[in-house]
């Protein structure tokens, strides 16, 4: 057993809604015990800005035209993470080592080797007087990685615990529904080798549509539980046009955007019909990911945990399942996880990782060529 470490991690998911942050102890690789769980809701003006600013970047020229207005943003992004920090520390009476600051994604372009977070690890470090660990996804892109997912060594560390503590037979399969979502295959930790391994994919969109439909259409920001969606009608015609123009030709070797999914073939619908067709849609790209994995993994189960905000909505889970024959959807908090800090848990489990050099990406999770470290460290104090 290696040093253990207590470690704070801050998430920001594609959702804009918000920083969770986490404190775990751990020795990044197999011991870990979850301390504390927060989340910090952004003001509405700093949200608008964030969704504003994201709006207008659709190429990596646009991040030079934009420097100021994003250095400007980053700053106040930070600032917010200090805030959510400090009074996380205060709740807690456990010394933090290290701390995993993922920032807020902008930009992400792995053709381009860019990924781009908004965050000021160097500023975070000097206010926290604590060692940061920041831009997590650069590595494994000059790696010729796509730079995600990266919670896939994570996902199989919890699920080879949940396997010791309930006795559930392994391969245990997640499922995280994020702003997009994606899957990981996960592997018996004493049986990880060149053929026996960890496979993860970006699958398709997850909360993204739904949660931008719901947004341009209502006040709401998204639809709770999918009532919504449930109390609408599902388009057939738009839907079935809309799955037939999705190229799904090595869509499931690069990793996914929020940029690389829109809602334009539900204009024209009402609300809730909207809401039920891109519901829908979402569920059908969902449930190819999984029929994708089925057929290139042999040990296919059909049972799989799933975690992040996505998981909240009944409707899109009902919708699954309906899309994919016998697939058994269980809330990981079943095991004792809590679905809302995956993320943001994986993140401080990632600086440690990344502290003591460990790989954090796998050619069978990016499709980098080799195994890669990542996270730029800083102590700045």
């Amino acid at each position: 057993m290696g040093k253990i470490y207590t470690a704070l991690g801050l998430m920001s998911g594609t959702s804009l809604d918000g920083i969770d942050v986490s404190i775990i102890q751990s020795d990044g690789n197999r011991e870990y015990l979850p301390i504390l769980d927060r989340y910090f809701q952004y003001e509405d003006r700093l949200f608008k800005r964030i969704e504003k600013l994201r709006g207008k970047i659709s190429s990596s020229e646009d991040l030079n035209v934009l420097s100021d207005e994003i250095k400007s943003l980053e700053k106040d992004i930070t600032l917010f993470n200090l805030k959510a920090v400090n009074e996380t520390l205060k709740t807690s009476k456990f010394d933090i080592d290290l701390i995993g600051f993922h920032g807020q994604t902008i930009f992400h372009d792995p053709s381009k080797k860019i990924s781009k977070q908004l965050g000021d690890g160097r500023l975070l470090s000097q206010l926290t007087k604590k060692k940061v660990v920041y831009n997590f996804r650069q590595n494994d892109l000059e790696n010729d990685g796509q730079g995600a997912p990266l919670a896939p060594i994570f996902h199989n560390m919890i699920a080879n615990k949940i396997n010791k503590k309930f006795n559930i037979e392994l391969p245990i399969n997640i499922l995280n529904i994020g702003g997009i979502s994606n899957i990981t295959l996960t592997v018996n930790e004493n049986k990880l080798s060149s053929s026996n391994k960890i496979y993860a994919y970006d699958i398709g969109p997850g909360n993204c549509l739904i949660d931008e439909w719901i947004r341009k259409n209502s006040k709401e920001k998204y639809d709770k539980e999918g009532l919504i969606a449930r109390s609408g009608k599902i388009d057939e015609l738009i839907l079935n046009q809309a799955f037939e123009n999705f190229n799904l030709d090595s869509y499931y070797e690069k990793s996914l955007d929020v940029k690389d999914f829109d809602i334009f073939f539900a204009k024209g619908l009402s609300l809730e019909d909207g809401a039920a067709t891109i519901t829908d849609f979402t569920a059908k790209l969902i449930a190819e990911g999984i029929r994708f994995i089925s057929n290139k993994n042999q040990s296919f189960k059909n049972k799989w945990l799933v975690c992040g905000g996505g998981r909240k909505n009944k409707y899109l889970l009902e919708r699954i399942k309906m899309n994919f024959e016998r697939l058994h959807l269980d809330p990981i908090e079943k095991y004792k996880i809590n679905g809302d800090f995956v993320e943001s848990q994986a993140f401080a489990f990632l600086a440690i990782r990344s502290s003591e050099g460990m790989f954090i990406s796998f050619p069978s999770t990016t499709r980098c060529k080799q195994p890669s470290t990542g996270g730029v460290i800083v102590e700045n104090f």
